[in-house]
């Protein structure tokens, strides 16, 4: 698989920092750009800005002309699936098939507190997460969807447009929980995304992906191996890349800090893609 980069910038930024940094992206070589999915801040300070994950999207199906755009990842809980499949399909539109679609079962539990939304156990999370891709993935390929599930229920729901690209945008899956995300991504995924593990224990993971793709009949090498790396030190950044590709990651996700230095570390970045690359070789 070839291997690609993309930039992300999570929160705490102006939106005039967004803007430059989705069209530095565009214009730097980066493959894919990202924004985050919560409704407030994941620190210690609640009235930290956060801007919708969503209407960000269409921002930058428009802000840029060339890279592919998504967001890491789509929280299943804050949205219906419907509106959801509707919501992707409009910024597939918009970007002229550009749109890479990142979905999780959500865990951000005070933001469900403050807002009123359901929550539930972990389980119950991931019993949702499933029904949603399945009618999402319905939505987006079939004439009309009825689903009487636990969580959702459609009556000849219709969904049109059809998103641009066919069957539908690729579906990224976030998370590395063993036994449900990784089988849910072998059932579902076109892209596995995962953040804060080893290369060690990136690679242990991916066996495990391999094992439940064997069971579901899937061949794993149609599942883009992806991971998520804060921005430090250029040096360490390319060793860090070379282990995960080595461990079996093919795409990077660079998260610019949000400590007020994101635009600087953003220009350094792209400035050093070339040298990134040739250390994912």
């Amino acid at each position: 698989m070839t291997t690609r980069f993309g930039i992300k910038l999570s929160q705490a930024a102006p939106i005039d920092d967004y803007l430059r940094v989705w069209r530095t992206s565009d214009e730097a070589g980066f493959d894919h750009v990202w924004v985050m999915d919560h409704i407030a801040d994941l620190g210690d300070n609640p009235s930290v800005p956060i801007f919708d994950g969503w209407a960000m999207q269409a921002a930058m199906a428009v802000a840029t002309k060339r890279v592919r755009i998504g967001c890491m990842v789509t929280g299943n809980t804050y949205r219906h699936p419907g509106m959801l499949a509707k919501l992707a399909t409009t910024v597939d539109h918009l970007s002229g098939g550009r749109l890479e679609f990142g979905i999780g079962a959500g865990w951000a539990e005070p933001e469900h507190t403050m807002y009123g939304l359901e929550f539930g156990t972990f389980r119950e999370r991931f019993d949702r997460l499933e029904e949603a891709l399945q009618i999402i993935r319905s939505l987006w390929t079939e004439p009309t969807t009825t689903v009487s599930g636990t969580h959702y229920q459609l009556t000849d729901a219709v969904a049109e447009p059809k998103p641009i690209q066919r069957p539908h945008p690729p579906i990224w899956i976030g998370g590395s929980g063993p036994k449900r995300t990784l089988r849910m991504v072998a059932k579902y995924a076109d892209a596995w995304n995962a953040t804060g593990e080893t290369p060690e224990e990136y690679a242990r993971l991916g066996s495990i992906l391999d094992q439940h793709c064997a069971t579901v009949d899937r061949d794993p090498s149609t599942i883009r191996r992806t991971v998520q790396l804060r921005l430090g030190d250029a040096d360490d950044l390319a060793r860090l890349v070379a282990d995960f590709r080595t461990a079996g990651a093919t795409e990077f996700i660079l998260v610019l800090p949000r400590n007020g230095d994101h635009l600087a570390v953003l220009d350094r970045t792209a400035a050093d893609l070339d040298r990134l690359r040739d250390a994912a070789a």
